[in-house]
């Protein structure tokens, strides 16, 4: 066994690990990073999206920022535990004041640190700009690294390698070493190359959620977690280790372990996020042939995930939206559909139900029944417009034209796991909290592995919180080292 000493030793080469990274070794700090893939595929989740931020300019979040994730911060909490900070703000919402179980000192340095954070990367050589996005109709704007996420991951790994820090590739955290209950002092790990290491040193754990482990997919979430798959590439590395060691050593668990966010893909595609947004524009029936929700109750944006957990919940977690020749009247429709996969087309509703192996006669009545229920109005594709089916359940409630201009297309949808929303609480320094709310020594974590989420995903807010929390974790373990 290799005994290998340093000041802080990060897992996990994404957005948060790399923040902790560079700040750690801006301070002087000796860091280490370890990486579970090849340096090609370093970057975790970071590395294959296209990092959506949620905010309205270069240093100013959206002005729903905060409330939003205060209101999806937890559910049915005792009020007496909620911070009172929180509840003293007035422009919180009722809701969020009296569910938040996420300590609301976090949210606040969350919100407060992003603009400082974006001219920190910008600093390190990362540009941004307001870029089209995937989504048609939205309700908030999204800022977008020039080079997406892999842009991210570049420039900050090699800002740490020339501040001298040293990354083991093919490395996974194992194990975290303990002096006493309440202290780390260092972790085991494996390297494919050097075999078993022995890290001494604070630890960072960034290392993602447990998207890529269907052990404990299913023990949190349930049998119906055979019918998700990670949205990319990155997500396969994630297995859940960060957030295991440290519950096995008393840390406190957050954010919503039976949850995650969830986003519609084609499972035909093999590409990184091969999303279906187009699904607002038709009809979305699952393997019964049958409707199960309204397609379109709001901005694709702000609802695309609600609607893609209703497409798990359904017989073999696979629904399909049907639509036909209008919808390349939409500006830009295929915007909307990232898949590398082909439309299954169908002259007639018999034919199409027949490739996609669809019950016929109920298909047919299914389609009937949906046209009939379209009403006369002004259709405005990039903005809601309120034209919706009557006499029909479930409803439909914009963008509600019939299907009636064959040839008729398909695309199956299964729901993609982008990230899970349970794992370790920590404090506004990213610090991790024990069972018993004091802060573990010499053991921080951002980024998925620190937990924020319960409810719905805020959009546009998850690579911000592991940059903050990452370079917050790096900021504090220097302190504590000087």
């Amino acid at each position: 066994m290799t005994e290998l000493n340093f000041d802080l030793i990060v897992v996990g080469c994404g957005a948060a690990g790399l923040s902790a990274a560079v700040s750690a070794a801006e301070q002087g700090l000796k860091v280490a990073v370890l990486e579970r893939s090849v340096p090609e595929e370093r970057g975790g989740q970071t590395r294959w999206t296209e990092a959506y931020l949620r905010m309205q300019s270069h240093d100013q979040v959206t002005d729903d920022f905060d409330a939003f994730l205060a209101e999806n911060s937890g559910f049915y909490q005792d009020p007496d535990f909620v911070a009172e900070s929180l509840r003293e703000r007035s422009d919180w919402s009722v809701q969020a004041r009296s569910l938040a179980a996420i300590d609301a000192n976090v949210i606040g340095t969350f919100a407060d640190s992003v603009p400082d954070t974006i001219n920190w990367l910008k600093e390190q050589g990362v540009r941004f700009d307001f870029l089209p996005t995937q989504f048609l109709t939205s309700t908030q704007p999204r800022l977008l690294p020039v080079g997406g996420g892999e842009a991210i991951v570049e420039c900050l790994a090699a800002r740490a390698e020339a501040l001298g820090a040293e990354f083991f590739y093919e490395t996974t955290a194992r194990a975290l070493i303990t002096s006493g209950l309440n202290q780390v002092c260092g972790l085991h790990a494996w390297s494919a190359e050097r075999g078993e290491l022995r890290f001494h040193g604070a630890v960072t754990l960034a290392c993602g959620g447990f998207e890529g482990n269907l052990e404990m997919l299913s023990r949190y979430m349930g049998p119906k977690a055979a019918f998700m798959r990670p949205v990319c590439k990155g997500g396969y590395y994630n297995r859940g280790e960060g957030i295991q060691m440290a519950l096995d050593i008393g840390a406190a668990g957050a954010g919503e372990f039976g949850n995650f966010h969830a986003e519609p893909v084609d499972p035909r595609s093999g590409i990184s996020e091969p999303s279906i947004f187009i699904f607002p524009y038709g009809v979305l029936v699952n393997r019964e042939g049958k409707r199960f929700t309204d397609e379109a109750p709001g901005t694709v944006d702000a609802w695309y995930e609600r609607v893609t957990r209703k497409i798990l919940a359904q017989t073999d977690g696979i629904a399909w939206v049907i639509l036909d020749q209008k919808v390349k009247d939409i500006p830009n429709y295929r915007l909307g559909i990232r898949t590398d996969q082909p439309a299954i087309e169908g002259n007639s509703f018999g034919e199409l139900a027949q490739r996609l192996e669809l019950p016929v006669d109920q298909f047919n009545q299914t389609m009937a029944e949906y046209n009939a229920a379209c009403r006369p109005g002004t259709w405005k594709p990039l903005e809601l417009d309120g034209l919706a089916t009557q006499g029909l359940s479930p409803a439909k409630s914009n963008w509600a034209l019939p299907v009636d201009q064959g040839p008729f297309m398909a695309y199956p949808i299964i729901s993609a796991n982008v990230f899970t929303f349970g794992g370790l609480k920590i404090d506004e320094h990213a610090r991790v909290v024990s069972v018993d709310g004091a802060p573990i020594t010499n053991l921080y974590a951002a980024g998925e592995t620190a937990a924020m989420y319960f409810g719905n995903y805020c959009g546009g807010t998850s690579v911000l919180r592991g940059l903050v929390f990452g370079r917050r974790a790096g900021q504090t373990a220097a302190q504590v080292t000087a």
